[in-house]
């Protein structure tokens, strides 16, 4: 029994020096990915864009909002003097203008968010592909997503956002 007891010891401790080497070999850095999108001239020109067409889009749909508004209290003041037939007529009027604007709400951020991925996707993969070289070239193992909620605590130092940014800039004019 104190044999195996005493192998089994062995083996543990065998199994903790072989994990403490390899960990001790590992090199970890973390980049903050939606900080170096942020950052990037491209990134900023992304968000302008996006911010422009974004706007015009808000515009559309203020007014539009203003427009059914402006409906609706004309017909609470008009009511008393419409007959029943115009008052359902008025009513189901600002009903399908609620209805579109509705729908048109909709549309608008589905749009927005898939020109968003539009924009950014392509400046997100050259990203991913910097910090793949840089990686490599500097010898790291393994490269967290410092935004994903799964890194805790890194040291500054392992923290490559700032050479990815530069990286990206130098590159990308």
């Amino acid at each position: 029994m104190r044999l195996s007891f005493g192998l089994g010891i062995l083996i543990v401790l065998g199994f903790s020096v072989t994990a403490m080497a390899a960990t001790a070999d590992m090199k970890i850095a973390v980049v903050d990915l939606q900080k170096a999108l942020q950052s990037v001239d491209s990134g900023k020109n992304a968000k302008s864009t996006l911010e422009k067409e974004f706007n015009e889009k808000k515009k559309a749909l203020q007014a539009e909002e203003e427009s059914i508004k402006k409906m609706s209290e004309d017909f609470k003041k008009q009511s008393l003097v419409l007959s029943d037939e115009a008052k359902q007529r008025k009513q189901n009027e600002i009903q399908e203008r609620l209805v579109k604007y509705r729908e048109l709400f909709g549309k608008s951020q589905f749009d927005i968010q898939n020109r968003e991925r539009q924009l950014t996707e392509p400046i997100i993969g050259k990203l991913k592909t910097i910090v793949e070289d840089l990686g490599s070239k500097q010898g790291y193992t393994i490269i967290l997503e410092k935004n994903e909620n799964n890194v805790l605590f890194s040291q500054p130092k392992d923290d490559l956002t700032e050479e990815v940014i530069k990286s990206f800039n130098k590159k990308n004019g």
